[in-house]
């Protein structure tokens, strides 16, 4: 069963319409889905299973040795940026000690990633979401074409 409220939520409201079983009101809403919507939802999903369980009170135990994993912690780190907007060295380090005491090593990170652009001293989110090699896709989550995007851009 799924975990999503809005997607029950839509399921629960067909049960109620046709007097289906919640298999089958499930399955009859998946296929009105486009295929961008099911993408979206699984790359959804496995951000939240790569990152659910790092997290705690909106800090991390420590930086994951896995690069999907790590990659996906440096989207949600991301999140706390605010697209457009120069940073100081020392807001950028605030920002990332609210995440995990290793602060240079995110910063390191988030750089290395093209998430974060650095010049002359200050640090601003990336323009548009990285281009990525084939060989990065196999290290980047789904849900970096799908949030990344969107998130820079303002949206």
């Amino acid at each position: 069963m799924t975990r999503d409220s809005d997607f029950k939520q839509v399921v629960r409201a067909r049960m109620a319409e046709t007097g289906e079983t919640y298999t089958v009101a499930r399955a009859a809403v998946e296929a009105t889905r486009s295929p961008h919507e099911a993408s979206y939802d699984a790359a959804r999903a496995e951000q939240e299973k790569l990152v659910g369980r790092l997290f705690s009170g909106g800090r991390i135990e420590r930086v994951p040795a896995r690069r999907k994993v790590r990659a996906a912690v440096l989207l949600e780190v991301l999140s706390r940026f605010e697209p457009g907007r120069d940073y100081s060295e020392p807001e950028v380090n605030e920002i990332l000690l609210g995440v995990h005491d290793d602060f240079a090593y995110l910063r390191r990170e988030l750089v290395n990633y093209r998430y974060l652009e650095r010049g002359d001293g200050r640090y601003r989110t990336a323009a548009q979401a990285p281009p990525r090699a084939a060989v990065e896709h196999q290290e980047i989550p789904a849900w970096e074409a799908h949030w990344l995007p969107a998130f820079l851009s303002g949206r």
